[in-house]
């Protein structure tokens, strides 16, 4: 009787037989091992949909995040509109949102390393407000009518600068705000609020830029950081769900970034997630780059225009977070539905010449992005264990972040010499290859995942 054939299992170079640490360092400071597991029982009510909001910490920063990612949002919208107004260059706004997204490249791993050190809240709290301070310079600068680009580049490194070492802080601050059994509706929920201030910023910025001007926007932005700074100031420290930071001297930070890439690199649950973010980050993360080329150059619209398309995107990801807040199950088949819808209906917009149709497959597009992003971002953080969560969501932030610097840049050069379709076009065909390889890792894997899970006492992979 022969044996069924079974695929081969991909080994990488780092990645020996039996090097998965998943088993053995899966056990977690707060009681409850961090194991790969991909599928998490949430309540179905209404009720429990927003359950995370139970707690006061988090009630808190959400409600201050509600205020200024909308302003956040507005900001983004006046910013590439100001680069068009300077320039009138397709490769500007590509250069502009590589330098806003450079630090980040460069400093979100020792961020990383910083936030599994330091109390988060505070590492959270000094970061918004040196956003504060840049959105004050901007509106300064475009008020008085003094703004260059220069002064464009120099001020999206700052903001760039403050995002690298909030991100993984913040990223990894849900858990300890809300516990394990609410992280998922957490994550869940901030996607939500983050795609929902992504239909009332842009809506709003469109409308002022055309009535009031540009500097209304970055000077409301200014402002509504303030809620986000009272928030943080205001939480209980001793409800926090999690023992204090690390603060046995200086340490090694060559040696405590190794340990969290070394295990985001050999445990095959965490891997699989690292290259689908790496595809999707680098390409199709990086088509909101030439969102605002859509809107003038492929649609002929304006600012108003603009605002519209990133509203529609950012309902379908709130409608998308909403469903996925109140399902009862995750897994990790919907990282891959979400990243291959995703892949072709980015191919969709580049054919599109019609507002109405690019508007019904933004929204689409919504849904996908979220549907990938939740579910990877909620999966990844259960599979680390407390104690590298900072590192590893670093790392998460330098692949669906990071690489905007290399992407953003490279599709803002191929709209430029070859045409916005198809710079968009070239995105979601890269989106498709990087789901193909990410397919090849987990079916070679596949069994692997399985002997961590039932290791750890989680639900299969």
């Amino acid at each position: 009787m022969t044996r069924p054939l079974r695929a081969r299992r991909l080994r990488l170079p780092w990645q020996r037989a039996g090097a998965d640490p998943t088993a053995e360092i899966a056990a977690s400071e707060l009681g409850e091992p961090a194991a790969p597991s991909v599928e998490v029982t949430i309540p179905t009510r209404w009720d429990d949909t927003f359950r995370a909001l139970r707690h006061r910490n988090y009630r808190l920063f959400y409600s201050g995040q509600a205020i200024s990612l909308s302003g956040t949002w507005m900001q983004t919208v006046a910013q590439s509109w100001l680069v068009i107004q300077l320039t009138d260059s397709k490769a500007a706004i590509g250069i502009v949102t590589a330098l806003q997204f450079l630090p980040i490249t460069l400093f979100v791993l020792p961020a990383g390393v910083i936030a599994d050190r330091v109390r988060k809240r505070d590492l959270i709290l000094a970061t918004r407000a040196l956003a504060m301070v840049q959105a004050l310079l901007m509106t300064a600068l475009v008020a008085t009518d003094a703004v260059e680009l220069w002064h464009v580049y120099v001020l999206a490194l700052v903001l760039g600068l403050s995002t690298a070492f909030e991100q993984p802080a913040r990223q990894a601050f849900a858990v300890e705000m809300v516990g394990k059994d609410d992280l998922l509706n957490a994550v869940a929920l901030n996607t939500g609020l983050f795609n929902g201030a992504r239909v009332i910023g842009p809506s709003i910025a469109g409308v002022l830029i055309a009535v009031v001007g540009l500097e209304t926007a970055f000077f409301i932005n200014a402002v509504s950081f303030l809620p986000t700074i009272w928030a943080l100031l205001a939480m209980d420290m001793s409800r926090l769900y999690t023992v204090e930071p690390k603060r046995d001297g200086p340490g090694n930070a060559v040696r405590e970034l190794g340990e969290g890439l070394s295990y985001a690199l050999k445990a095959p649950a965490t891997f699989l997630i690292i290259i689908i973010a790496f595809f999707i980050g680098m390409f199709g993360f990086n088509f909101l780059v030439v969102l605002p080329l859509v809107a003038k150059y492929v649609l002929d619209g304006g600012s108003v225009l603009l605002g519209f398309l990133w509203a529609a995107l950012g309902i379908g990801a709130v409608f998308s977070a909403l469903v996925l807040a109140g399902r009862r199950t995750f897994r990790r088949r919907t990282i891959f539905l979400g990243g291959a819808a995703f892949s072709v209906l980015l191919a969709g917009i580049a054919l599109s010449d019609a507002i109405p149709l690019t508007v019904v497959l933004l929204l689409a597009l919504g849904v996908a992005l979220t549907a990938f992003a939740a579910t990877a971002n909620t999966a990844l953080q259960l599979t680390t264990p407390d104690h590298l969560r900072g590192r590893v969501m670093g790392l998460w932030m330098l692949l669906f972040a990071g690489s905007t610097p290399f992407g953003g840049y490279l599709t803002g050069f191929l709209a430029e010499h070859t045409g916005v379709r198809w710079a968009i076009g070239f995105n979601a065909g890269m989106c498709a290859i990087g789901l193909a390889v990410a397919l090849l890792y987990y079916v070679t894997h596949r069994q692997q995942m399985q002997v961590a899970a039932d290791a750890t006492g989680r639900l299969p992979a």
